[in-house]
């Protein structure tokens, strides 16, 4: 079938300037004399609003300040327009979006907002056109100005908020682009976080563990570099909350308020599924069969621009739907329809109010909208309370079923059941180990003989390298500090290590004496048995095994369930990998290393690098500049402060992808915590609070949080409205 048809597109799609009326610019500027922005020492923004509203405004301008062009680049991408300004972008990709993110439903939710929603969101768009207002010469990428509705696209800040129930590239590209070259499964091991973007830590600790007897909240999402920013929000109408902001979004992410704080890692919990369609074909149009009757599928048209080469172009793509929702694509000649919730109202409602919760109690009913299907969360807060739940929007699923694969959409059997209420999925409050902690692995680390109590939809993960260290460390640890827990974020080990070279030990044992590549590779092998499996700049082990594990990994077809059982696939290509195989691959490193550096002696933090030239979205590395020894590595390998690098044209390779906002908070009588953010607060290379953060980011030495707004005076460097001075 033919679903699209191609036009060359000219200027008439060219944006223009958007002017804006003089009763917004009124507005505005009223609203701008009652907020304040400080800027503190390391560039952070502290805003002070009358209401609510004003803080938001504020935050939004703040935001705009630091960097406009990502904050709307994501809503680009949500707008399913990202093609349109970036070559690497497909319309396939937008279409994606597009058909998940419904912007009739999002000014439907708009129009049903609450009063009190509602003034927020006239309060954000207004923070953003004001700033666009006020600096003509920052030229959009295609939103002139923003709409109020806009934030109901965003109403997660988790990096995979968009959930498609295990959907692959390839089945979009077989039904709606099935002419075009096929992009194949073939994923670089190297460049795993790309595609999986679900790496994260978050660990509380109980006062029992505690020096200071008051419970600590560790917060540690990854992601791209430079995706979050870090600030902090203040009312006269009871705000007070500071933390990590993904761009654009009103509220903030991952983060605390004088009671209590909360950290988010992704999540395998299933909140969204695909289903087989059984489709014919009728007069105009297609039916889908469900419960022996047929079903008229429904269709619409969706149009894109996307970039090729100098020209711009146009695609006409025919999108089709059933009740379970958007037909996102065919696999085995079956169309799959995705049901999901990644966009929703109460998703925002919920974002805003944990900012507001003062307890447990409170917490747990703003966890109770379960509008958030992307997150596992853990909590702490000023009473000493610790707690966790795996997931949160969570549907009920009959268990017959296995919700890991596409299942039956003919039959009403496979429906969802409704949504499992907050009590049902898996929680832990205060438990009698002292810590609770999620690397994006198994929930039942303090009772494996749960699992049997909970449908496998509800954890599908099992323990990563990851996760084996963390509760290794926090199980070890009872005296816990601020420093103490940093300290644990950043431990050096590497724990797949311990699955990987003990089989490659035991090969090269056992090779015959008279073997060539054993004598070829006995020196790195020595290295290798006698190093501790600690990350190191000045390791040649550790550069030795990165490499190798690359070159076995990949050596593999891939088993995208290296997300939830890294520790069992990793140990399943080992066991799997010839032991001659796994020596010869040694020897294929060491004359790697050669031919590139000289050398195989290669010093793991003199290739492995982070650098920051520029602000732009797409960064460029180069190796006559000057960059920065990291000693972590990918969280292929364990880290718990990992690092993903890659080479861009380049001998070395450098970081993109690990750490973001990261802070540890200690809820006592006062907040106390310190944090950090990646290279720098600000992307104007000529700032001061560019790089500030880049030696402290990579070792663990972080910054205060400036929480009281007498320690933000203390530390001011600016003090201006939005807009204007003071």
């Amino acid at each position: 079938m033919k679903l699209f048809f191609l036009l060359n597109l000219f200027s008439s799609f060219e944006l223009k300037a958007q002017n804006f009326s003089q009763q917004e610019i009124n507005r505005g500027q009223v609203q701008s004399k009652n907020v304040q922005i400080i800027r503190d020492s390391w560039g952070v923004p502290h805003i002070y609003g009358k209401t609510d509203a004003d803080a938001v405004f504020g935050f939004m301008y703040a935001q705009c300040e630091d960097n406009f062009q990502r904050l709307e680049r994501n809503y680009i991408r949500l707008f399913g327009r990202l093609a349109e300004v970036d070559e690497d972008a497909t319309w396939l990709d937008d279409l994606k979006m597009r058909m998940i993110y419904d912007t009739t439903a999002a000014k439907k939710d708009y129009e049903r907002s609450p009063a009190w929603l509602k003034k927020l969101l006239i309060a954000f768009a207004d923070g953003v056109n004001f700033y666009l207002y006020k600096h003509p010469k920052v030229k959009s990428e295609v939103f002139t100005r923003f709409e109020p509705w806009f934030h109901l696209m965003l109403t997660d800040g988790g990096l995979t908020a968009t959930r498609t129930g295990g959907l692959q590239s390839s089945n979009m590209q077989n039904l709606y682009d099935p002419n075009s070259k096929s992009t194949g499964s073939i994923i670089n091991y190297r460049t795993l976080s790309k595609n999986n973007q679900g790496a994260s830590n978050s660990f509380a600790i109980a006062p029992a563990k505690t020096v200071s007897k008051n419970a600590l909240l560790y917060i540690n999402p990854h992601g791209e570099f430079y995706l979050r920013t870090e600030m902090h929000m203040n009312s006269e109408e009871g705000l007070n909350v500071y933390g990590g902001v993904t761009w654009g979004s009103f509220f903030v992410f991952q983060g605390f308020n004088q009671f209590c704080g909360w950290g988010h890692t992704t999540s395998y919990a299933d909140g969204s599924d695909l289903y087989e369609e059984k489709i014919s074909k009728k007069e105009g149009g297609f039916s889908y069969a469900y419960d022996g009757q047929l079903k008229s599928v429904q269709s619409k048209q969706h149009r894109f621009v996307y970039k090729q080469g100098k020209e711009n172009k146009v695609q006409v793509v025919t999108g089709y739907y059933t009740h379970h929702g958007p037909v996102m694509g065919s696999r085995n000649g079956k169309w799959l329809s995705l049901k999901e919730n990644n966009r929703s109202l109460n998703g925002l409602l919920q974002s805003w109010l944990r900012m507001k919760a003062k307890n447990l109690d409170e917490f747990k009913k703003v966890m109770s909208l379960r509008g958030n299907q992307s997150n596992n969360t853990t909590y702490a807060d000023s009473k000493g309370n610790i707690a966790y739940w795996h997931g949160n929007f969570i549907p009920k699923k009959n268990t017959a079923y296995n919700w890991a694969l596409p299942v039956d959409g003919s039959i009403s059997e496979t429906e969802w059941k409704g949504v499992h209420e907050l009590n049902e999925i898996i929680h832990y409050v205060n438990p009698k180990a002292g810590f609770l902690q999620n690397c994006n692995s198994a929930p039942f680390y303090m009772d494996a003989s749960q699992k049997k109590d909970y449908p496998v939809y509800m954890a599908p993960e099992e323990e990563n390298p990851r996760s084996v260290t963390a509760i290794k460390l926090l199980t070890k640890e009872n005296a816990f500090t601020i420093e103490k827990l940093i300290g644990v974020g950043y431990d050096p080990y590497l724990a797949t290590f311990d699955i990987l070279l003990p089989p490659l030990f035991a090969a090269y044992d056992k090779a015959p004496a008279t073997d060539a590549i054993k004598e070829f590779i006995r020196e790195p092998v020595s290295m290798l048995k006698s190093w501790d499996r600690n990350a190191s700049v000045s390791s040649i082990a550790n550069t030795i095994a990165v490499e190798w594990t690359y070159k076995l990994v990949s050596s593999q077809p891939f088993n995208e369930e290296i997300f939830r059982d890294q520790n069992g696939v990793l140990d399943a290509f080992i066991k799997s990998t010839p032991p001659q195989q796994r020596l010869t691959m040694l020897a294929d490193v060491m004359r790697d290393l050669q031919k590139t550096y000289g050398s195989w002696k290669i010093p793991w933090g003199d290739i492995n690098r982070y650098q920051r030239l520029t602000g732009d979205i797409k960064q460029k590395y180069d190796d006559s500049k000057p960059s920065f020894p990291v000693r972590s590595s990918s969280s292929l390998f364990g880290p718990l402060a990992p690092f993903e690098a890659e080479k861009f044209n380049t001998k070395k390779y450098y970081g993109y992808d690990g750490n973001s906002f990261v802070a540890a908070i200690e809820f006592g009588k006062k907040i106390k915590g310190k944090s950090i953010l990646t290279g720098g607060q600000s992307f104007d290379p000529g700032s001061k609070h560019f790089m500030d953060q880049a030696e402290g980011y990579i070792n663990g030495k972080f910054k205060d949080v400036l929480f009281y707004k007498a320690d933000v005076l203390k530390h001011a460097e600016r003090r201006y409205h939005p807009g204007r001075e003071l």
